[in-house]
């Protein structure tokens, strides 16, 4: 039984990431964007928010970690959404290809982190040294009294206050997406930004906004890796693939945030099990890593031939919407 429980922990641990990323992932391409930028989102957002912690930190003989995290949460959803603007520029404004500008962002953003990562480290003594672990402790807090409780407490309660907020943001878009007025906007632009143009929607201004907000959200997962799983601390490429599974995540979902919540914890839990599989080989190991995506595009051939229009990507997703075309 405590086995068991270890690794309900650990996948959704490992889970909460993807599924911050996977939510912004999903209010984007309900725009009919296809922002592959997310990997480097998460990675700008978690060096910023590190980076505002350790300023923070340095800079006060008493450091406060609620303010400490506010600091940090608040700089990383500027860098995110930056990043998410930066995308939205390119692509919506000046009409750049939307694979080549997403696959950009991820090699800037992953240099990025990697970069102020390494010259952080130097500050603080050396490479690999950089740690908040005051601020951290704010993340890492788990519910008192309800934590405590067996089985359940450790199972439910027990984890730092961004696990629910990646399960309370991806509720909230799905009932946005799904019961709002807005939300049908949203969803009109991403299956035919002409009809939607043609019926008085700003299309642009749908997709900044989606776009920029998906962002920002999923460069939390990026500071919930940092900050909640890893104790506040950096590695350069200690993210591994986690954007990447982010985005698969998103056709795992069907495009569904609520499925993503469940989703996220299977593929934590997948991405985790060679480490309770015993005998396994070093390649073994890293074939194991593969399932996640084996998963999702047995999920995707399988929706693919039942052609069901609520379980299918926006139709024009990918495709930028160029009005006077229309």
């Amino acid at each position: 039984m405590e086995l068991i429980i270890t690794f309900i922990q650990k996948a959704i641990g490992q889970g909460i990431a993807i599924l911050f990323g996977a939510t912004g992932e999903i209010i984007t391409e309900k725009s009919g964007n296809l922002n592959l930028g997310i990997p480097g989102i998460m990675y700008m957002g978690g060096i910023a928010g590190l980076i505002g912690a350790f300023f923070y930190e340095r800079n006060n003989p008493a450091p406060s970690p609620a303010v400490g995290a506010a600091i940090a949460v608040l700089c990383t959803l500027l860098a995110s959404a930056l990043g998410g603007l930066i995308y939205s520029v390119l692509t919506i404004t000046l009409r750049a290809n939307q694979n080549v500008v997403g696959l950009a962002l991820t090699t800037f953003g992953t240099g990025f982190g990697n970069f102020f990562g390494g010259s952080i480290s130097k500050l603080a003594g050396g490479v690999g040294q950089i740690s908040v672990m005051t601020t951290a402790s704010a993340f890492q807090a788990k519910i008192p009294g309800l934590s405590n409780i067996p089985v359940i407490g450790s199972v439910i309660f027990s984890y730092g206050f961004l696990t629910y907020s990646a399960v309370i943001i991806a509720v909230l878009a799905a009932l946005f997406i799904n019961h709002t007025h807005k939300g049908l906007n949203l969803r009109a632009v991403g299956e035919s930004p002409a009809t939607a143009d043609a019926a008085g929607i700003n299309v642009s201004a749908y997709k900044y906004v989606a776009t920029v907000s998906g962002a920002a959200i999923a460069g939390m997962g990026g500071l919930y890796f940092v900050m909640e799983y890893l104790g506040g601390t950096w590695t350069n490429n200690g993210f591994g693939d986690r954007g990447w599974l982010a985005i698969a995540l998103v056709i795992l979902a069907l495009w569904n945030p609520l499925s993503a919540i469940w989703g996220s914890i299977v593929f934590g839990g997948l991405y985790i099990i060679y480490i309770y599989i015993p005998g396994l080989t070093r390649a073994t190991q890293e074939l194991c890593k593969v399932l996640p995506y084996i998963v999702t595009i047995i999920v995707l051939v399988v929706t693919s031939t039942r052609n069901k229009e609520e379980k299918q990507p926006p139709a024009s997703l990918g495709t930028s919407y160029f009005r006077e075309e229309r």
